[in-house]
């Protein structure tokens, strides 16, 4: 919820269109680097950053105080959609400014700070109001599922980590202390069927923010933090 009451002031550090208006002028922008964070940071953190530092995050938890019903996982590959023609976009406009040339992290912001002048709020508002929208209309973390231009970042980080098998943060599951209360996939904010992941014993999965609600709610304490190569 921090991270959400600052976004006014980094909004545009996780801005989808000012890394395209840099590439075009050859410039390396805030968010430029943050998705790049995001994307080396998964190979060992995973999607922990969705799951405790993105300030969509605290909105979306603040939604589900009107809207509690669950999301649908069948629909997760609508953000590919955008996200791919998004990186196309973006590597056209650079190769056609003849690549990246300077940094500039604080680009179109003032002091450092996004929404300082009026018409920011603009941007503001309309960000807010379609993650808002997502969450109330399509369930938990809505926006999470279906409109983030970051989760893939991080989706990717984590499966190039594992394929070469970095040490990672993540989940383990202990099936024989298991009650099959649930209470876990009651409580997961990504929706995911936890319970049959702790059968497999196989904690591992693309939309696992690694919040740590099935661990925290669990009676049992089947589901814990781990470190190290998944799996051993």
């Amino acid at each position: 919820m921090v991270s959400f009451l600052l976004f006014p002031a980094t909004i545009f550090y996780f801005s989808p269109v000012l890394i395209i208006i840099g590439a075009g002028e050859g410039l390396i922008v805030g968010s430029f680097v943050a998705f790049a964070l995001q994307l080396v940071g998964a190979f060992t953190l995973g999607r922990l950053c969705c799951g405790w530092i993105c300030p969509a995050a605290g909105l979306q938890e603040a939604c589900t105080l009107v809207s509690d019903k669950k999301a649908s996982n069948r629909y997760n590959w609508i953000k590919w959609i955008i996200w791919i023609p998004w990186i196309a976009i973006i590597t056209i406009t650079a190769i056609s400014a003849g690549g990246f040339e300077k940094v500039d992290l604080f680009y179109q912001t003032r002091y450092g700070l996004s929404v300082v002048e009026p018409g920011a709020y603009i941007i503001y508002f309309i960000v807010t109001g379609v993650i808002m929208i997502l969450a109330l209309a399509a369930g938990r973390r809505g926006f999470c599922h279906y409109g983030c231009w970051m989760a893939p970042f991080m989706i990717i980080g984590t499966k190039l980590g594992r394929m070469l098998k970095v040490p990672a943060l993540h989940l383990k599951s202990d099936r024989s202390q298991c009650s099959e209360c649930k209470r876990c996939e009651k409580v997961c904010p990504m929706s995911l069927e936890v319970a049959k992941m702790v059968q497999a014993e196989s904690m591992l999965h693309t939309e696992c923010i690694l919040c740590g609600s099935c661990a925290d709610n669990c009676p049992h304490g089947v589901i814990r933090y781990s470190f190290g190569k998944p799996g051993m």
